[in-house]
């Protein structure tokens, strides 16, 4: 009587794999067919059609799992055959809407070849555990998953596939230096930081070499269909951004600190980007006709002087032109007289006050070599401090343990451990903060310093010969230069803010210049500038 209504119930086939590469679980899907089939023969099961899924069942929304059981519902067939629940199942809504048509009589009847099931209240519920069960295993193996993926990335390996330049090694789940596009990188790296090349154009070094998108697979309705095109400009700009390159890398929205080899320095890739946050492409910066433009204000009124170019035109037709300087005449209380000056004028006197504040090479040499002696002191003394800093840290790492040893043994109460352990830790965090601000600031001022030396030093290269686009900007680099012209005479350091040369750099070497040599002594030739004990210039 079993044997008559099993064969009146027409039967879907479903098989399914969890994933749609065709690499992974390659054999399972025709693996289940085969058996499914002998196994309905055996049983004398009519089997309408067979449904074939790559997805998997962790959450709803499988279409062809839907259209088959939509197609149940038309009536088209009475049962289903899989090979295992959780090949139907891994998820509650899914779950549910199988044992509600179950209820139904939608849905009469399940079949597995290792899994008995009866539609009958036991049977659904069996059928509801092993559902259950499962989308437990999901579940479990999700959680265990970002375990492992976590573990994976505090020992600083990148969990994800490798950048270009980079290879996913399978055998040892690490990722190791592709050698021939490690190259390629760096040499990337190392054109987009000259300032020069446009992102387009390092994609276009990219694909010269052989990079580029990945192109159709050939087929064999398309055999030719192969290659790629060149990158995008924005897939270039996230290749010169990517911390993985110099040793650190992203996951989750945070950088972690890799294991991997390095292509690039922290240095390259700091410079880039600089580059990246200056500009975006490479603007071409027009050329000025006025270049001592808002460079100097006027005596008067404090405006700026402006430029202005004139043409003069002769009768023979030549042309001649002009370029000359007044106060914009902006200030609406103020009646300026300003007149207006020649550039060749106001160039010269900007080019005297330059020279006023040019440091002797001698100087220069002598201040460079101390501050040598100095970056020396300042290091050794560094390394002291840090040493008894991290001997201080190391003992209360030892506190620490012996705490716990003590907690362990039952000698202290948990309150008292955990606060204790607290102040411990809170100690040990303030000692790890001076071991970061004193390698951070130790020597600080001694970079600033010596480029400041190399710029008053190369002031003396400055002459009537320097082109006026170069004295501007030699002039916008000296903090404090402030010039004012007045009468159509230019002074320096024209706010009257500095009394004391102290104060500013410029102005004491300005002073130091200025004092006679015969009034000055050997020894006393750069006191001004220079403390006896150490360089390092005084607090304002």
């Amino acid at each position: 009587m079993f044997a008559q209504v099993a064969q009146k119930i027409r039967y879907f086939l479903y098989v399914r794999k969890s994933t749609d590469v065709e690499d992974k679980q390659v054999l399972s899907i025709e693996a289940q067919i085969v058996e499914l089939k002998e196994f309905a023969s055996k049983m004398g099961l009519e089997i309408v059609e067979i449904f074939i899924e790559k997805q998997t069942a962790k959450r709803p929304g499988r279409p062809v799992f839907n259209d088959m059981l939509h197609r149940i519902e038309n009536g088209e067939a009475d049962g289903i055959i899989a090979w295992l629940p959780d090949r139907l199942s891994r998820n509650s809504i899914d779950s549910g809407q199988i044992i509600y048509m179950l209820d139904e009589n939608v849905l009469l009847d399940l079949k597995f070849p290792h899994w008995w099931f009866e539609n009958t209240p036991q049977g659904k519920y069996m059928l509801a555990n092993e559902f259950n069960a499962s989308k437990q295993y999901v579940d479990n193996l999700s959680v265990n998953t970002k375990r492992g993926l976590r573990q994976k990335i505090r020992d600083g390996h990148y969990p994800c596939i490798a950048p270009f330049g980079y290879l996913n090694d399978v055998r040892t789940k690490t990722i190791v230096v592709h050698k021939k596009n490690a190259e390629i990188v760096r040499q990337a790296f190392g054109l987009y930081v000259m300032g020069d090349k446009t992102l387009d154009e390092i994609a276009d070094f990219l694909f010269s070499r052989g990079i580029k998108t990945h192109g159709r697979r050939k087929t064999k309705n398309d055999p030719k269909s192969q290659g790629g095109n060149k990158w995008h400009a924005n897939r270039v700009k996230y290749m010169l951004s990517n911390p993985f390159y110099y040793g650190h890398f992203v996951y989750a929205g945070e950088q972690h600190e890799g294991k991997h080899k390095p292509i690039i320095e922290k240095a390259l890739f700091d410079r880039v980007q600089a580059v990246l946050c200056n500009r975006g492409k490479v603007q071409k910066l027009p050329t000025n006709p006025v270049p001592l433009c808002r460079l100097v204000r006027c005596g008067f009124c404090g405006c700026y002087i402006s430029g202005a170019v004139k043409t003069k035109r002769q009768k023979n037709g030549n042309e001649h032109q002009y370029i000359y300087y007044r106060c914009t005449h902006k200030h609406k209380t103020v009646r300026c007289h300003e007149k207006e000056v020649r550039e060749f004028m106001l160039a010269s006197q900007l080019v005297t006050i330059l020279q006023s504040l040019a440091m002797p090479r001698n100087w220069g040499d002598y201040m460079l070599e101390r501050l040598a002696t100095d970056e020396l002191v300042t290091k050794n003394e560094s390394n002291k401090v840090r040493a008894v800093l991290r001997d201080e840290r190391d003992g209360l790492l030892s506190k620490i343990k012996r705490l716990f040893d003590v907690y362990l043994d039952g000698d202290i109460e948990r309150d008292e451990y955990l606060e204790r352990r607290a102040e411990l830790m809170s100690e040990k965090k303030s000692l790890e903060s001076k071991l970061e601000d004193l390698a951070r600031d130790s020597g600080f001022w001694i970079e600033p310093m010596r480029q400041w030396v190399k710029t008053a030093v190369s002031l003396c290269e400055i002459g009537a010969d320097t082109p006026h686009s170069e004295i501007a900007e030699v002039c916008r680099k000296i903090d404090g230069l402030n010039p004012l012209m007045k009468d159509k005479n230019v002074v320096a350091f024209g706010d009257g803010n500095i009394k004391s040369p102290l104060k500013n750099l410029w102005h004491a070497l300005r002073a130091a210049n200025q004092k006679p040599r015969a009034e000055r002594g050997a020894d006393e030739e750069m006191s001004l500038l220079v403390r006896l004990t150490r360089l390092e210039r005084a607090q304002p």
